[in-house]
């Protein structure tokens, strides 16, 4: 199938959502955790994170457009913590409601199974049992005029990881902790078979 620029702007609005978000291939699968500063904490599925650097240790997530209340967005502003938990297999389906649009009052925490759980002395909730966890202390946004967007970047501050999951050479095993990958907005794919290749150099 062909689609030209002007094919897909005349797609019916669903049908060119689950397009675009799916084309670009697989992409992961994490919870972000965050806590109001009245204490009130949030949870919510994101697809976007992405590795920036690993020195100084960086990842980055894209938000959508903030002229509605974005929870997760507003808590880390106000406190300038979160976290971002590995969604894993059993628990894809409550991981998935947190998507569901809930007042700031309402944490989801309650309206589904999954577990708050605090660690050290960091102020954000980590998600119990997941089997990576990361402390993120927020660093700096980009507002992305094309479409009013912010990618937000956050420093790596506390790392916990299953120790199953972790190879001698240091690359995370994440099929080891059963942790899917999201195909377009609704589709969770879960990896059986893996090609780990050498560092490759000129021949």
């Amino acid at each position: 199938m062909y689609f030209s620029r002007k094919d897909i702007d005349s797609l019916g609005h669903l049908y060119k959502i689950n397009l675009i978000n799916s084309v670009s291939g697989f992409k992961s699968a994490n919870l972000i955790g965050t806590k109001s500063k009245d204490g009130i904490p949030n949870v919510a599925v994101f697809s976007s994170v992405t590795h920036y650097g690993s020195n100084p240790p960086i990842l980055g997530f894209v938000l959508r457009p903030t002229s509605v209340p974005r929870n997760t967005y507003e808590n880390i502003k106000e406190t300038g913590f979160y976290t971002i938990n590995h969604i894993f297999q059993s628990i894809v389906l409550d991981a998935h409601h947190t998507s569901a649009k809930y007042s700031k009052e309402i944490s989801e925490f309650e309206k589904t199974n999954l577990e708050e759980e605090y660690l050290g002395n960091f102020y954000a909730p980590f998600v119990k049992d997941s089997p990576v966890k990361i402390g993120m202390k927020y660093l700096e946004e980009y507002y992305i005029k094309a479409n009013d967007t912010i990618l937000v970047l956050g420093e790596i501050t506390d790392l916990y990881i299953e120790d199953n999951m972790i190879q001698k050479d240091g690359v995370v095993d994440l099929i080891q902790g059963k942790i899917p990958a999201i195909n377009g907005l609704d589709t969770y794919v879960f990896p059986e078979k893996k090609l780990q290749l050498a560092y490759q150099r000129p021949k």
